[in-house]
């Protein structure tokens, strides 16, 4: 029987406005990121369900029962207003579920999360994810950091490998490389598995939670971050397989 999987985030909308001399007009366009993911673990023990970003401040589960009815979540470019913000808070100012607490209190119970980098993971851009200090910071093998976060290498960086672990298993021994990332403290109980070379920054990090597991990988899953070489390596699928059979393991 496959594993339940929800992934939650990776999609955005862009607006454009085109001048032509006097006259101008306005576009918008919608984007998901998750697409080469998802084709990717598509025939693997892992049922993925993607909630995308603009679903999330509604769809995102408001009990720890809701949330229990998956094997492991995924978050990945989406900050923690979107999960703060339901719209009976934001709009008619009514009491809602705290669901980074919910997060926190899952993983506590023996849930899985990993969490995927990008613009609006860890801390972000401009400070703007938000993770600092939360409840789910504090079931993460990192800390975040106070302030924009992101290191950009458009000259490329590659993984370097610091401990043999199963997230590792069958995944060839030539990475292709990266173009930024997330920067991150370890936690003290978190175990550091690969860095971004030549840096001590955490690329890849694990962690076991009271009775649960923690995940990150403090690069991108797809553009702009991580160049379409690195999603049509062999590796690409393998490493997300490893990371959710290590995470699920106990399930």
């Amino acid at each position: 029987m496959q594993k339940k999987v929800l992934l939650v985030g990776e999609s955005w909308t862009s607006t454009s406005t085109h001048v032509k001399g006097f006259d101008q007009f306005a576009t918008a366009t919608w984007h998901n990121g998750a697409t080469g993911f998802l084709a990717a673990l598509a025939d693997s023990d892992y049922a993925l369900t993607h909630m995308t970003a603009h679903e999330a401040p509604v769809s995102f589960p408001l009990t720890l029962a809701e949330l229990q009815q998956w094997d492991a979540i995924i978050l990945s470019d989406i900050g923690a207003n979107t999960l703060l913000l339901h719209p009976d808070t934001w709009l008619k100012s009514q009491r809602t579920a705290n669901r980074l607490t919910l997060l926190h209190d899952y993983v506590a119970a023996g849930g899985s999360l990993m969490m995927i980098g990008g613009y609006y993971s860890f801390q972000g851009i401009n400070g703007g994810a938000r993770y600092r200090n939360t409840a789910v910071e504090k079931v993460l093998p990192v800390r975040c950091l106070a302030w924009d976060d992101r290191i950009e290498t458009p000259e490329g960086s590659y993984p370097q490998i610091k401990e043999a672990h199963a997230v590792f298993t069958d995944i060839p021994p030539e990475w292709p490389c990266l173009l930024g990332y997330n920067e991150v403290e370890m936690h003290p109980e978190g175990k550091l598995l690969a860095t971004v070379a030549g840096t001590s920054h955490p690329l890849v990090a694990v962690r076991e939670y009271q009775l649960g597991r923690s995940l990150v990988w403090t690069s991108d899953m797809s553009a702009h971050w991580l160049p379409e070489e690195f999603a049509a390596w062999p590796g690409y699928r393998q490493l997300w397989i490893n990371c959710l059979d290590w995470l699920t393991e106990n399930t």
